[in-house]
């Protein structure tokens, strides 16, 4: 089996998108990000909780949204990468059932010491509907 390869800034450019990420997020995924993050907030996975509240159902955790963001970056880019900085902002509410995308483009890249540096912007959507918006810095080795 080949080891998965972690891309370099020289096979980059400026302008290049970050292959997308999809993913249907269902109320059991909902319940085990939960689960894994100790976030027991019934806005997350009670359908009856969140129709009182007059919502189409559970609302995916924001949490949610950063490790997807995250995901995205490290299967493109390879297990040496290193996201240094990620930083998002939520646009509007995803609910259990909702399939998002997380798609993107690299904005520099920057030598550095002994490593590059790549920034990104990335966004998170349903359909249309933007989810959040996001910029990241990440280490490439050379």
């Amino acid at each position: 089996v080949t080891p998965p390869r972690t891309l370099t800034a020289a096979a980059l450019s400026v302008g290049q998108r970050v292959p997308p990420l999809d993913r249907a997020l269902t109320a059991v995924s909902l319940a085990a990000y939960g689960g894994a993050t100790w976030d027991w907030q019934r806005l997350h996975y009670d359908p009856e909780y969140a129709r009182a509240l007059r919502l189409p159902g559970p609302v995916v955790d924001g949490q949610m949204f950063g490790a997807l963001l995250a995901e995205a970056l490290m299967d493109w880019l390879g297990p040496r990468a290193f996201i240094r900085r990620l930083g998002f902002r939520m646009k509007g509410m995803v609910f259990a059932g909702e399939t998002v995308r997380c798609d993107g483009e690299v904005t520099a890249i920057h030598p550095a010491a002994d490593h590059d540096v790549v920034a990104v912007v990335q966004r998170i959507t349903v359909g249309d509907r933007v989810a959040a918006e996001a910029t990241a810095e990440v280490r490439l080795p050379r």
